[in-house]
């Protein structure tokens, strides 16, 4: 802004400030957010006085907060007609879609900005060629200023500074229903939902100004301060009410008119915020008189009485809880505060913080799935979204304090896990913030406090798993380890050295360590994750989240499996020669030399776009087969790029469920497809799996684009609810086992084991907020199990990698590799030798009998006759059982027969004679195929 037009808007504003405020026509809402809450834009006014007051020749008038337009440049809308003390006036303004005003007494045409303006409020219809900045408003033309209202960043207002911006979803609220009129805007107004009302809605008029004699406090039922929308209509007012107390909380009570008025669109209860200790109980008759308030709470408000004065006990009084039943048609506002029961059976989906802040996330109607894990973004997720919000509640412990002991909610076994269910549970609506963010775009949502927490009944629904058990000879795992860092935040290292720092974009600090804060942390940590990985007992395991310092992290980790596990059992795949990124994190990779020996060397893709670049590596078993995995962690959901940043375009939140860096994660799949064609290339095998934290859920457009490139989903194609983490109460998966079409078939099983999403974030290593650190806190419940070792489940894939090996017809034996094969005989007489490994031996159609195998080990190999005995036309699924399969001593050795009549007169045809076994261990149905 120039000086001189400063100057000049802020004499003006002292000018307009300079006029004492007196009761009359004001504006008392503004809205400019046209096709998001409303499809108009809208300007409300209030008439604050004793007396009615003719509009006929006013107008409202807007420009906008620091352009060189004036107010007339905007259009100019006319009012007419007589404002009635108590009453509000709606001026319809710039439509486009959604939902409807009540019907506006004054239609216009003017756009408001959403977040910064200046409306004006004129006893002229004629349009004022001024802005009050750039275009400073004469004498003449400031005296038909009735009001002015600049909010956000607008340079002319009323007072000494402008209102708070708002935004497409809120409106400028002036207090106390609009009987607020200090003279200053930044004073007299608040953000809220936006709420208007015409000239047909019941008057409400102001204390001391025409509403009530001589100020005198008017005595209003509970449902009346509630009222039928999401604020009270006598916010700011001070009232009289009485009801039953029906729940104590450390800050104050909850009050329940004793009658109700009937109206299941209006809440008979409320909140009494007393700050600290309530004096009353539960079941007690008062009357008391307070201030109506709308408590913030995040992205929207309570309605609450507070500095409650004239307590007095009444009586007594019972309250008949309320059957309610999720979802509820219109949401729960009209139940906030009053005392309900609510249906059950509840399921837990999360529990993150219900140590810290005593709060558990339920629904009803089984578990909430993220949006756009199950459908693509668009209507269906969107429609997702709204039912989630409609099923969902947090049960809320009722205390302010945090950490409290004992831990709420914790069930019969101590361990509650989110899948668990609860049943029916009495208590009182609420509404608050959901997580420990706060601000006005911080998560919310309705809550029920219990009346009896040791009256809830739970049901272990969801118990610990075992690690999956998946077919295959190949085990690859994935797991996101949360920040396993060996240099910890009080700079520290696992090695004993002090003063250290992590390396995060070529600068050294601890600041930068993201993981334990001690060694005494890094300890827990680590006995926990090599639990899990011990358990899982993958053959490769692709880790995300690892300190980027070299071998160093990776190889800790590995030396304390192997302390686990056995020695050698494990090793780290060396560092790649295009290195790993200059993040504080990167990927890694560890393997069983023992089963899988790597060919060629590991490789890395530093592509400016991967900030942590994806590390790859062929294995091959003892047979030879070749794959390749592939170890990712795309760019995370958090820290969204500023609207103006030069990252912005694709970046930010859309709103679509994908988050904010969406355009990046896609331009990092893309990248991801060229780099597997590399590896294909070089490796002589098209068989690739990638793993890894790809932070997008199943549905999203970075995974999307890779199943649409011939990417095989192998989570989804065995499991229609894979999640592995849980984020605002719903469960999806980013963590991600994607195969080539080539390797798919070879794909025995995939599965989340589900150890850490379900689980408390009280069970994992940290040690603050538990005894004995925080003495008043809970008992540490830290357990050395796999079980909240991480935020994010592990993901175990199942890979049938065994060789084929077909005898030729004019052979006359078959040898197989050191690994798995599979030796299909052809129908001469021959023998066959498996080699080490698990073989199948398999006789087809046309076999004859004669072939000889000598290094059959039962339970390990198996024979399959299945091709053959439906070839003879043998009905059973239980051949040994039945007599077709028979088995006799020849030496040391056994030999097989096939009777395709069993007890019929023809003779058993001799088929296989397994050198050095005996019937009684070869003849077993776990040692063949049928």
């Amino acid at each position: 802004m120039h000086k001189q037009a400063s100057a000049i808007a802020a004499a003006v504003a002292a000018l307009l400030a300079s006029t004492p405020a007196s009761a009359g026509v004001v504006i008392s809402q503004i809205y400019g957010g046209n096709g998001n809450a409303f499809a108009s834009d809208y300007v409300e006014l209030f008439n604050n006085g004793r007396s009615a007051v003719d509009l006929s020749g006013w107008s409202v008038q807007y420009a906008s907060a620091t352009g060189t337009g004036s107010f007339a440049g905007n259009g100019v809308t006319p009012l007419a007609g007589t404002l009635q003390p108590g009453r509000w006036y709606l001026v319809q303004l710039k439509s486009t879609s959604g939902n409807v005003l009540p019907t506006p007494d004054a239609i216009g045409n003017s756009e408001l900005s959403a977040s910064n303006g200046k409306v004006a409020l004129l006893d002229t219809a004629t349009g004022l060629a001024c802005n009050g900045g750039s275009t400073a408003c004469s004498a003449e033309q400031q005296a038909h200023f009735v009001d002015l209202v600049g909010y956000g960043s607008a340079n002319f207002y009323k007072g000494s500074g402008a209102a708070p911006a708002a935004s497409s979803s809120s409106a400028l609220l002036r207090k106390a229903g609009g009987c607020t009129d200090s003279g200053n805007n930044a004073s007299d107004f608040v953000t809220g939902t936006p709420a208007p009302r015409n000239s047909a809605t019941a008057a409400v008029p102001c204390s001391g100004s025409g509403g009530n004699d001589g100020g005198t406090v008017a005595f209003r039922r509970i449902y009346e301060i509630q009222g039928s929308g999401d604020q009270s209509p006598l916010v700011g007012q001070t009232v009289t009410t009485s009801g039953v107390v029906t729940k104590l909380t450390n800050n104050g009570f909850f009050l329940q008119d004793a009658s109700g008025d009937g109206n299941p669109a209006t809440s008979d209860g409320i909140f009494v915020f007393t700050s600290s200790a309530p004096t009353v109980s539960a079941g007690q008759l008062v009357q008391l008189t307070g201030k109506v308030a709308e408590f913030a709470a995040g992205s929207g408000s309570v309605t609450q009485l507070t500095t409650p004065s004239a307590i007095t006990l009444l009586g007594s009084g019972s309250i008949t809880p309320l059957p309610i039943t999720l979802p509820v048609a219109g949401g729960l506002e009209r139940y906030e505060g009053m005392l309900v029961t609510l249906a059950g059976p509840l399921t837990v989906d999360q529990n993150y913080f219900q140590a810290r802040y005593g709060q558990l996330t339920l629904s009803a109607g089984g578990r909430l799935e993220t949006p756009t894990n199950r459908y693509r973004p668009g209507a269906q997720a969107q429609a997702l979204a709204a039912d989630n919000a409609a099923r969902r509640i947090v049960l809320e412990d009722g205390s302010s304090a945090q950490n409290v002991n004992p831990t709420p909610f914790t069930g019969p076994t101590g361990a509650l896990r989110a899948g668990d269910l609860i049943g029916s549970i009495t208590g009182v609506i609420d509404y608050g913030l959901s997580t420990s963010t706060s601000g006005a775009g911080a998560p919310s949502d309705y809550r029920i406090l219990p009346l009896d927490k040791s009256a809830l009944r739970y049901t272990t629904a969801n118990p610990r798993p075992a690690a999956p058990a998946l077919g295959g000879n190949v085990k690859v795992a994935s797991f996101n380890v949360l920040n396993y860092f060996t240099t910890f935040t009080n700079g520290a290292t696992a090695s004993g050295q002090t003063g250290q720092g992590c390396s995060q974009g070529g600068t050294v600090s601890a600041s930068n360590c993201r993981g334990a804060d001690s060694l005494a942390e890094f300890q827990r940590q680590r006995a926990k994750i090599v639990e899990a990985l011990a358990a899982l007992d993958a053959d490769v395991v692709g880790l995300m989240e690892i300190q980027n310092n070299g071998a160093v992290a990776v190889q800790n980790l590995v030396d304390a499996l192997n302390q686990r596990v056995g020695s050698g059992v494990y090793a780290a795949v060396p560092e790649p020669a295009a290195g790993t990124g200059s993040d504080a994190i990167k990927v890694a990779m560890i393997y069983k030399p023992s089963r899988l020996t790597r060919i060629g060397a590991p490789a890395s893709d530093t592509a400016a776009v991967n900030s942590r670049p994806p590390l790859a590596q062929t294995f091959a078993p003892a047979n030879g087969e070749r794959f390749t995995v592939v170890v990712n962690h795309l760019k995370s959901k958090s820290s969204c790029p500023a609207a103006g940043d030069a990252n912005a375009p694709g970046n930010v939140d859309s709103g679509d469920g994908q988050g904010c860096w969406n355009a990046l994660r896609v331009s990092q799949a893309d990248q991801l497809r060229r780099f597997v064609a590399q590896l294909q290339t070089a490796s002589g095998s098209n068989d690739v799996l990638l793993v890894g934290d790809f932070n997008a859920y199943a549905q999203e457009d970075p995974v999307y684009q890779l199943t649409g490139s011939g990417y095989v989903d192998e989570v989804g194609r065995f499991d229609g609810f894979g999640y592995s983490y849980v984020f605002d109460g719903a469960a999806g998966r980013l963590d991600q086992a994607l195969s080539t079409g080539t390797l798919s078939p070879k794909v025995a099983g995939a599965a989340h084991w589900h150890i850490n999403a379900d689980e408390s974030l009280a069970q994992d290593y940290n040690l603050e907020f538990k005894q004995p650190a925080c003495a008043s806190c809970a008992p540490d419940p830290y357990a050395q199990t796999p079980y909240r070792s991480s935020d994010h489940d592990p993901v175990l894939v199942g890979l049938n990698l065994v060789k084929t090996i077909t005898a030729s017809p004019t052979s006359s034996s078959v040898t197989g590799t050191p690994g798995d094969d599979v030796i299909v005989s052809g129908a001469g007489r021959r023998t066959l030798t498996g080699g080490g490994g698990r073989d199948t031996f398999v006789f087809s159609a046309g076999f004859a009998g004669g072939a000889t195998i000598t290094d059959f080990t039962p339970g390990d190999d198996r024979i399959s006759f299945a091709e053959l005995l439906r070839s003879l036309r043998v009905p059973s699924t239980d051949p040994i059982g039945q007599g077709y399969l028979g088995c006799s001593a020849s030496g040391a050795d056994a030999l097989l027969t096939i009777d395709p009549d069993a007890a019929g007169p023809a003779a058993a045809r001799p088929m296989v004679l397994v050198k050095g076994r005996s019937c009684a261990e070869l003849l077993k149905a776990s040692n063949f195929l049928f």
